[in-house]
């Protein structure tokens, strides 16, 4: 089905030179001279590139044929992380490099959107925030309590985030998985 710039919005799923894309910027410009245009930020949703492009004003882009699927971080087999439909328990593995820097976030049973497009998986979208216990981490100092600081911190998933102080090894947090950044500790 054809979409028109009018119809453009952020998450937006198209088909641009044969690829898969997801909109996450869109901006309608009317400048005095000429004709009305949008701007556009899309990302590729099988490489994770982004690109921007400029519509002209009616110009259609085709929706992509792309479905998500609610399913389950499994297990790691060597270079493949397995992946289970939780309704059917059908098992798709994916290769390290088609899940990325996603993969510094999954933890066993861990839900995910399994993104297909015609009919094969191409990407994972992970939940906006994870919980990890901190395995290892500096000792804050006695009394360095400035404000802002941060120390790095190694969570079970093996990613590195930038902690406040009083963060201790054991401690559960909450992490944004989109920015890589600490949200808060978990009681």
């Amino acid at each position: 089905m054809a979409i028109d710039t009018s119809r453009f919005r952020n998450g937006l799923k198209v088909e641009l030179d044969g690829e898969p894309f997801v909109m996450i910027y869109f901006q309608h410009v009317k400048p005095g001279k000429g004709g009305a245009f949008v701007r556009t930020k899309l990302k590729n949703l099988r490489t994770g590139r982004v690109l921007d492009r400029t519509f002209r004003s009616g110009e259609a882009l085709d929706e992509a044929d792309v479905e998500e699927r609610k399913m389950q971080y499994v297990y790691q087999d060597g270079d493949q992380l397995v992946f289970m439909d939780t309704e059917s328990y059908e098992q798709i593995p994916f290769s390290a490099e088609q899940v990325g820097d996603a993969r510094t976030y999954l933890q066993e049973n861990l839900d995910v959107d399994v993104i297909f497009w015609r009919g094969k998986p191409i990407n994972i979208e992970l939940p906006a925030f994870i919980q990890a216990v901190v395995t290892q981490t500096d000792p804050g100092i006695k009394g360095d309590t400035a404000s802002g600081s941060t120390k790095p911190a190694t969570i079970e998933t093996g990613a590195v985030v930038q902690v406040p102080l009083f963060i201790k090894e054991g401690e559960k947090i909450r992490v944004d998985t989109r920015s890589g950044e600490y949200v808060e500790r978990v009681g």
